[in-house]
């Protein structure tokens, strides 16, 4: 169930259903990597709701099928309302600069 396709077609879903969508090494409850921890804190400091892809299970899959939305070669990757943010680092910037809640906000 992890073919390339479907990997695909679950990233597209999640950039298009979702208004933050975060792909990133685990899960809300378990980040397993400092950045997708990081990028969590930010995301979730301003934002209540929005979801979380786990790249994991299909990592080489998921970054094939990220590539098709950002010229990004690291995980993890944040998407507000279809475009692509970036990862923890340039979430870290927007926040530092006050610009991550309104980013977040889609505005």
């Amino acid at each position: 169930d992890m073919d390339a396709e479907t990997i695909s077609e679950r990233v597209d879903e999640a950039i298009e259903t979702n208004d933050v969508v975060l792909f990133m090494k685990g899960n809300q409850l378990m980040p397993q990597c400092g950045y997708s921890a990081n990028a969590l804190e930010h995301i979730s400091s301003h934002v209540d709701e929005f979801e979380t892809v786990d790249v994991l299970p299909a990592l080489d899959e998921y970054r094939e099928a990220l590539s098709e939305h950002s010229d990004w070669e690291t995980l993890p990757q944040t998407f507000v309302d279809g475009e692509f943010v970036g990862g923890s680092d340039v979430l870290a910037e927007l926040d530092e600069r006050g610009e991550l809640e309104p980013t977040l906000a889609g505005e």
